[in-house]
């Protein structure tokens, strides 16, 4: 099937219009009209080449909701008229032991990527900034009805990538948790660890969002810009997310845990981080966490649905999708862009 995108193709050049070809539904593969399609950092470093070289033409777009419209013979977990999302990865080998363990995310083969990576049919991955779309039904989430499926796009990505370390570390009552950062990623960390029952502090470079901080739940906000407010906070976490992707100083951010706390860095920085071989001598943890598997991302969103918990999104037309990337950038958004796919 012929589908309608929006393509990289090159580094260097705005992305546009173009049409891309869908297959059509293997035995336990559902075909999705998308409604919506997030926009996530991860797209922009992607085609602008900041990572590594991908394959142009390129489709991005790994924040999904839509609509079933049909599906292979062989599946059972879905129906035409279904809504439901499709996140970062597509597949995965099935077989590890991580596949094994629900922890798809972690394939020892390497996941297939929403876009981007070759696919069981050989076919490079086109993403979400497109009509249409089909996915093997095993890494296709269901999208409850409490939840409105333009601002549950972007927990496909940014809500799962803070809620699984959050049920990871055990984030809950009695649990101090900081969010470093209050982005995308940021605002809904603060909503997920505020409805979990933690103690939710919000470190940002400034004091401008605060009040949108103790909306989403936080109860305390800090500017990292002052250094005197690090020498206070000295051992004040059980846990410290770090949603940056900039490379920040990580030995002042260990000097904020408490015995036995652990640093998460869930942002994706552009260079290696240069980390203090003495971690602070308090039996500290310096640690990683990338989305989630199927089934934890699933209970994430009827988490939400139980919680009341959406992103703040400002909903775009595919006409502006480069603007909105230079916005992301310049950290011009409140909280996330999302492309209404019927424009596309």
């Amino acid at each position: 099937m012929q589908t309608s995108a929006i393509a990289a193709f090159a580094a260097d050049r705005p992305l546009g219009p173009t049409t891309i070809t869908r297959r059509d539904p293997g035995p336990t593969e559902v075909a999705i009209d998308i409604a919506y399609a997030g926009i996530c950092h991860s797209d922009i470093h992607t085609v602008r080449d900041e990572w590594s070289t991908p394959h142009y033409p390129l489709v991005p777009g790994h924040e999904i909701t839509g609509t079933v419209t049909a599906i292979g013979p062989d599946v059972t977990r879905f129906a035409v008229g279904d809504r439901v999302g499709v996140g970062v990865i597509v597949d995965s080998c099935r077989e590890c032991s991580s596949c094994r363990a629900g922890l798809e995310n972690y394939c020892l083969d390497g996941p297939i990527w929403t876009y981007g990576t070759p696919g069981r049919d050989g076919e490079i991955t086109q993403g979400g900034y497109s009509r249409h779309i089909v996915v093997e039904q095993d890494y296709t989430m269901r999208i409850p009805d409490a939840l409105p499926l333009d601002a549950t796009a972007p927990l496909l990505c940014a809500g799962i990538t803070l809620y699984s370390p959050l049920r990871h570390w055990n984030a809950g009552p009695g649990r101090r948790v900081a969010i470093i950062g209050m982005g995308g990623l940021g605002h809904l960390g603060v909503k997920i660890a505020h409805a979990l029952g933690a103690e939710v502090s919000v470190l940002s470079h400034s004091l401008r969002k605060a009040d949108d901080a103790r909306t989403f739940g936080a109860d305390h906000y800090y500017a990292t810009s002052d250094d005197a407010t690090f020498s206070e906070l000295r051992g004040s976490f059980d846990l410290v997310l770090n949603t940056s992707s900039a490379n920040l100083d990580m030995g002042r951010l260990l000097s904020l845990l408490a015995v036995d706390g652990t640093l998460v860095a869930v942002g994706l920085p552009e260079h290696p981080l240069t980390v203090p071989a003495n971690l602070g001598g308090r039996r500290h943890s310096l640690s990683s966490s990338t989305i989630g598997g199927m089934a934890e991302t699933q209970e994430m969103l009827d988490f939400c649905a139980e919680h009341g918990i959406t992103a703040e999104i400002e909903t775009i037309d595919a006409a502006q999708v480069n603007e909105a990337h230079d916005r992301v950038v310049a950290s011009d958004v409140r909280y996330r862009f999302v492309i209404d796919a019927s424009t596309i």
